[in-house]
């Protein structure tokens, strides 16, 4: 993966509102990377569709103000100024599409933005016809609703001991599975979709989903899979901003279903790329 670039948009009283380049040394070689380098605070993270298209803008300065909320330091951020930091960062980052990174300064200088860029990489096309294989871990974010940089450090360390050809961990508390260390997990058991509501992070890509698996007529349990009924899942699959909804068929030594990616989830990644096409905006 190429090099990271980061600008930083300080507050209005402070800077005007103009952003800047942030020079890091060492360049880091991946957004966790720089996210360990920066002042900690919430943070949202998502992809360009093309070079400068994006889904829910509002939604992800949402998010940053009611982690600030939830952390007991509320910022207002402008969204205007914000949107025209990242117009900058992502037009001058040489790739077609990114993986973006906002950062909201809750350590420091309260009310500062960081915005990392990096080049996407998102899983080949065989993994959405073949699906992918995850492990299960113990583990739990301490303040599930809000999303800051203190989890990416205990994130990174469980990845770093994944078995070679694992997509992703999924984190296990009190007998269930509650959500991956950068998605949130689903599974059909008996014809309903089971997906945690509570302990979890409620990624903007999952809402999207449950609105479309609603629409289907779907039955939808906002319950926490338990590891003990995964022998009965049909299928499972993991939704996040750059994976968008990817097939499961394997957990731990589980194959879930008969191996293969399921009708519902092919259903639900046609209906989120449809999502994708009619709603994106340029930034």
């Amino acid at each position: 993966m190429g090099e990271v670039s980061v600008w930083q948009l300080r507050p209005a009283r402070v800077y005007g509102g103009e952003a800047l380049p942030v020079q890091l040394d060492p360049t880091p070689g991946s957004l966790d990377e720089s996210s360990k380098m920066l002042p900690g605070g919430g943070y949202t993270t998502f992809r360009t569709f093309g070079a400068n298209r994006v889904m829910q803008f509002d939604s992800h300065i949402a998010r940053l103000e009611e982690t600030a909320r939830l952390a007991g330091k509320p910022v207002t951020l402008p969204a205007t100024h914000v949107r025209a930091a990242l117009r900058q960062a992502v037009t001058s980052y040489p790739s077609e599409e990114k993986r973006v990174r906002i950062t909201l300064d809750l350590e420091q200088e309260i009310g500062s933005v960081y915005i990392a860029v990096e080049e996407l990489r998102v899983p080949a096309a065989d993994q959405y016809l073949h699906g992918v294989r995850t492990v299960t871990r113990q583990a739990r974010r301490e303040n599930p609703k809000a999303k800051l940089t203190n989890f990416i450090k205990t994130a990174g360390a469980i990845r770093g001991e994944l078995p070679p050809g694992i997509n992703e961990a999924l984190m296990v508390a009190n007998g269930t599975i509650l959500e991956g260390l950068t998605s949130n997990f689903f599974a059909i058991i008996e014809g309903e979709l089971w997906t945690a509501e509570e302990g979890v992070l409620s990624g903007l890509t999952r809402a999207l989903v449950l609105e479309e698996a609603t629409a289907t007529g779907l039955v939808i349990r906002l319950s926490p899979v338990p590891v003990d009924s995964l022998p009965r899942a049909q299928e499972a699959f993991i939704t996040s901003a750059s994976r968008a909804v990817l097939p499961v068929i394997q957990i731990d030594d589980l194959l879930i279903g008969d191996g293969q990616p399921g009708p519902v989830t092919l259903d639900l990644l046609a209906r989120y790329q449809a999502r994708i096409e009619a709603e994106t905006e340029a930034i």
